[in-house]
């Protein structure tokens, strides 16, 4: 047990100034989310006079205060979330660092964090227990980030006999790593299997015979005759050899630290899955996953979760929309969120059985149709089915519906003359299908009647190349984010002229607007 000493972990306690509530973190998080920064985010020249963080200290929460290291840190997670040209990096005032601020908060809620309660002032506050959700959030997002049947098809075996592929999809990312330590340990004829990250890791134990699986001639099992310290050094250094980065000690596999154990299997499966996927499984992914063949539908699916995710519904977080929606259960619960007393959850059932799943989907559409949804030839039996039209279909009328119930008494058409009423006439437009809108100036010339300091105008191209359009396009997204407008769309959809998303785009302008003009007000 002597041996166990130097692996007590260590609570630090934190005040937040305007409550007594305390609220406790480990050091040992703070140690690894700095090794985790210092080690991708260390060639950022933008970053050379913050980095490398003492992992030591509790820099961190100084070092986040500018939102520039929040930014950089989210598009390692999710590539592309951010235009890099839309963050202040230079001469930093309040307003600068509050803009980067704004834009990393509603860029994390884009990648799928839950930013409930995180604000620009309690970033700069030092808020030591909502600066470290946030930035755990965003490392898990980018661990967990090609953890999928796409990317690596060979998961098809994590299938149990009696599930579907469609289940797998529907399986949060934590859950298929854990079913793909269990499929090696269960090959490795191993004795117990892993129903967590924290205690039933933390002997080490699993971790050797894991090791020796995926990659049997860079780690051996000699790890089992040690004293339980040793094994678990053992094991990290076992795990350097894989290209493992150093994100986790030993002491955090002895007290089974549940967040720190996730980033290390993760990172294990990313360096060295220890599986090749047949031709078979390749097919049987593909067939499942139909992304290529049908793009624009695929760049739907991907903004409504995303809209999904951030009405910060209680128990619902979707990975795969079209199979987490099947069982009518989510949209039952997006309608009582849109429309709060008009839906008896009593009447919806978690029961894992086809007729309980058609008698919430048709519970689902009676539900739509009572909010003058228009659902003409959508019956239970299609969103059960899982087809992808006509969920898209319904999904969409309540992200439209959201948009409308935000901006109040107005319709689309008015939205266009609110928009132009707030731009030069030269950049008017006659509706939201109105080929001018994929150059963005429209957009711009909303942002900058909201806040002129917002936008630096030498970025701003003429939109005439597809490059032009592009650039614009990501330009517009991102700078719409640093005014606090909630973004749903991507930036296809503005090159695509796509009229749906481009009305949504501007009801959230319109909605950023009325916010500066009640600010200014006060």
């Amino acid at each position: 047990m002597d041996t166990l000493k130097t692996a007590v972990k260590t609570n630090v306690e934190a005040k937040q100034s305007d409550t007594n509530a305390i609220h406790s973190f480990t050091q040992d998080e703070v140690n690894a989310y700095c090794e985790h920064i210092n080690y991708y985010l260390s060639d950022d020249a933008d970053l050379k006079e913050l980095l490398p963080i003492d992992p030591q200290s509790n820099k961190i929460f100084e070092a986040v205060g500018d939102g520039v290291l929040l930014c950089k840190l989210i598009n390692k997670a999710t590539p592309g979330t951010i235009d890099p040209r839309a963050i202040n990096t230079k001469n930093l005032n309040i307003f600068k660092k509050n803009e980067n601020l704004t834009l990393a908060i509603a860029s994390a809620r884009a990648i799928g964090c839950v930013c409930v309660n995180i604000t620009n002032n309690s970033i700069i506050d030092k808020r030591e227990h909502i600066i470290l959700g946030l930035v755990w959030q965003i490392i898990k997002a980018q661990m967990l980030f090609k953890i999928d049947l796409k990317n690596h098809p060979y998961l098809i075996r994590l299938k149990k006999e009696e599930e579907e592929i469609s289940d797998l999809l529907k399986l949060p990312k934590e859950e298929l790593l854990i079913r793909w330590f269990n499929y090696h340990l269960e090959n490795a004829k191993h004795s117990t299997k892993i129903n967590n990250f924290s205690k039933d890791v933390s002997s080490g134990t699993e971790y050797t015979v894991l090791l020796n699986q995926i990659a049997p001639e860079k780690c051996n099992k000699d790890g089992l005759n040690l004293e339980h310290l040793e094994r678990c050094k053992k094991v990290i250094n076992d795990s350097k050899l894989l290209g493992v980065p150093p994100c986790i000690k030993p002491s955090d596999i002895v007290n089974g630290n549940q967040k720190l154990n996730l980033i290390f299997c993760a990172h294990l499966f990313n360096n060295c899955p220890g599986l090749t996927p047949t031709e078979q499984e390749k097919i049987d992914a593909a067939g499942m996953i139909d992304d290529d063949n049908d793009p624009e539908a695929s760049r739907e699916e991907r903004v409504f979760r995303m809209w999904m995710n951030s009405l910060n519904i209680e128990d619902v977080y979707l990975n795969n929309m079209i199979q987490d929606l099947r069982d009518g259960i989510v949209l039952c619960k997006i309608m009582d969120k849109l429309a709060p007393g008009k839906v008896d959850l009593k009447k919806v059932s978690n029961k894992n059985s086809k007729f309980t799943k058609i008698q919430n989907a048709n519970y689902a559409v009676q539900l739509a149709k009572d909010l003058h949804l228009q659902i003409v030839g959508i019956g239970g039996t299609d969103i059960v089915d899982g087809n992808k039209k006509l969920i898209l279909a319904i999904v969409w009328q309540l992200m439209r519906k959201q948009s409308l119930q935000v901006i109040g008494e107005l319709n689309e058409q008015k939205l266009v003359e609110w928009g132009n009423s707030r731009i030069p006439q030269d950049k008017h437009i006659t509706g939201f299908k109105d080929k001018s809108l994929k150059n963005s100036h429209f957009f711009f010339k909303i942002m900058e009647s909201i806040e002129p300091r917002a936008i630096n105008q030498d970025l701003i191209t003429p939109g005439e190349t597809d490059e032009e359009v592009t650039n614009n396009a990501k330009y517009a997204i991102s700078v719409a984010r640093k005014l606090g407008a909630a973004v749903f769309l991507v930036w296809e959809h503005i090159r695509d002229v796509n009229p749906k998303f481009l009305m949504t785009f501007t009801a959230s302008l319109y909605h950023c607007a009325k916010e500066y003009e009640g600010k200014k007000v006060q």
